[in-house]
């Protein structure tokens, strides 16, 4: 029935933020978050959330020709083995580079988005992931573990709040943890005393997105925080802190 309730809807690309499709050099697709059972349509108001981080990528990576699309699922569940909002991300890659052809992209997803962004990592086009606030699973011996190997090859970062009541901050970790012993390009930012919305430390967490989006798509040079996380062994790479005032000046 959720497949029947979906199958009239189509995914869709939300319009464009950044340079004419002539000057594109890589691609930023947002996917918002969703819930983990629901054959509704989705919330204009979950894609509405990610403009300012779209914008603020946008004017960035002007200079590179960075264009950022929401993605819009055809609905908001996940509903089980079923991973409605993977199929979506990997249908939005194959948009992109049917659209720009041979362009990188860079997946930002926020809490389920942020799982389905982890899950399609492994689309030809996709060279890194930004999973914000990840809502993830609770480990259960009976089910299998969330997949890691689809990472390998990509760039990852995970930026979690302590204070997260919505997603368990313990469980990305957990992920993060098992995704570095199979790829080095794996590192994990704590906002201490921030919730599931990151608004505490919102310019803080868009600053460090900047920071990773760029570097990925374009290979500017990390900021040093950024370089010393990725380059740290577990569990200090994973439990790195985001400063109060990152992006305002900014080491390199």
């Amino acid at each position: 029935m959720q497949q029947e309730a979906t199958q009239d809807r189509a995914a869709r690309l939300g319009k464009a933020a950044g340079p004419v499709p002539g000057a594109v050099g890589g691609v930023a697709l947002l996917l918002p978050s969703g819930e983990e059972h629901s054959t509704r349509r989705p919330s204009p108001l979950a894609a509405t959330a990610l403009r300012p981080l779209a914008r603020r990528l946008t004017r960035a990576g002007r200079d590179e020709g960075l264009v950022t699309h929401a993605v819009h699922y055809r609905g908001r569940g996940w509903n089980g083995a079923q991973a409605e909002l993977v199929r979506d991300a990997r249908w939005a890659a194959d948009e992109v580079v049917r659209r720009y052809g041979d362009v990188p992209v860079c997946l930002v997803g926020v809490g389920m988005g942020a799982r389905a962004a982890l899950h399609a990592a492994g689309h030809t086009a996709v060279n890194s992931v930004l999973a914000l606030a990840p809502w993830l699973p609770e480990d259960d011996v009976a089910a299998p573990p969330e997949p890691v190997k689809q990472l390998a090859g990509r760039h990852v970062l995970i930026v979690h709040g302590t204070d997260d009541r919505r997603t368990d901050p313990e469980l990305s970790f957990r992920l993060a943890g098992r995704a570095k012993k199979a790829n080095r390009d794996v590192c994990r930012f704590e906002v201490h005393s921030d919730g599931h919305a990151l608004h505490q430390h919102r310019s803080e967490v868009a600053a460090l997105a900047v920071d990773f989006t760029l570097g990925t798509l374009f290979a500017r040079p990390f900021s040093r925080p950024l370089r010393d996380a990725l380059a740290a062994p577990p569990p200090i790479g994973l439990r790195m802190p985001l400063a109060a005032g990152f992006g305002r000046t900014l080491p390199r």
